[in-house]
């Protein structure tokens, strides 16, 4: 969208607040984001203002006419500040109350897509039922993101400290078939899937330190795929998208298995907006750079409430 026409239509918005912030895990990489955000909406003429939740009691929002949620994790990624500002009747960015409770839940995600007949690798919840997957195994806090709590478990014993460390983080833990191959991501930005990211890293998978710390991961994008294969990984991240009742903006996630077939790994309704977040990324190879890839997010949150 032209920059100076997105100035325009964003003009009536008038006061926005950035959430940013609040008591989850995620906390230090959520501030990072609502910063940015902060910047880029002032840039475009916005009277914008930082609200950390965990400072500022919800009924600061009431003077607000729309919020850009960039809390990540729970409390800001699960539904629970969707609910508040429905309730407060303030449109924001993202998906809706019952689409973020479920992105926020890796297990039922992958249940979803399951029974929708997507691909995910096979899994089951650490101490409510066991499959026979074998090793390697991926561990996963259910509710946490960021690669918070994760790790690869090679044998029986890596397994029980992996379960002990994820356990500290979430009453559900999933266990989760590895899946040896590239991981790639894509970005969804209203009915657009934008191109896809492949990610490369030593580490043993994409974890917290190569999403945040490490200067030897690498960033492919354009993928490094052919023509017809960027379509079907688009098609499907945008569909796991539509399956898990998400709207907006978000971030798929997704491998490439032995066998060469697209595997579903989570959806992330409240991506990351850091100068080493990927949803940026992807909207700077399709043409848009940061303010209007904001801008249109904004937009997009108060055309789907009819703000």
């Amino acid at each position: 969208m032209d920059k100076v026409l997105l100035k325009k239509q964003l003009a009536s918005i008038g006061r926005v607040a950035v959430l940013a912030g609040g008591k989850s895990a995620e906390r230090p990489v959520s501030l990072k984001s609502g910063a940015a955000v902060h910047q880029a909406l002032r840039n475009l003429g916005l009277i914008a203002e930082l609200v950390d939740p965990a400072d500022k009691s919800v009924d600061t929002l009431k003077g607000f006419d729309a919020a850009f949620i960039a809390l990540h994790g729970r409390g800001g990624e699960d539904g629970v500040i969707q609910g508040v500002l429905e309730h407060l009747g303030i449109p924001y960015t993202g998906s809706g109350v019952m689409a973020s409770a479920i992105g926020m839940d890796k297990v039922r995600t992958k249940q979803l897509w399951k029974g929708a007949g997507l691909p995910t690798p096979a899994f089951y919840v650490a101490g409510r039922e066991e499959l026979e997957l074998g090793f390697p195994l991926m561990i996963k806090p259910a509710h946490e993101g960021s690669s918070i709590g994760m790790a690869k478990a090679d044998n029986a014993e890596q397994l029980a400290a992996a379960l002990e460390e994820a356990g500290k983080f979430d009453s559900d833990v999933l266990v989760e078939a590895w899946v040896n191959g590239p991981e790639y991501t894509v970005a969804l930005l209203g009915d657009e899937a934008l191109p896809a990211i492949r990610l490369k890293t030593p580490h043993a998978f994409y974890d917290f330190e190569a999403k945040y710390q490490s200067d030897s991961t690498e960033y492919l994008c354009p993928a490094g795929l052919d023509e017809a294969d960027e379509k079907a990984i688009r098609q499907l991240a945008l569909t796991a998208f539509r399956v898990a009742g998400c709207r907006g903006w978000g971030r798929v996630d997704v491998m490439r298995d032995a066998e060469g077939q697209w595997q579903l790994l989570e959806v992330n309704t409240v991506p990351g907006m850091t100068d080493h977040s990927l949803v940026p990324m992807a909207a700077k190879a399709a043409g848009r750079d940061f303010d209007a890839l904001v801008g249109e997010i904004l937009l997009l949150a108060v055309e789907q409430t009819g703000g």
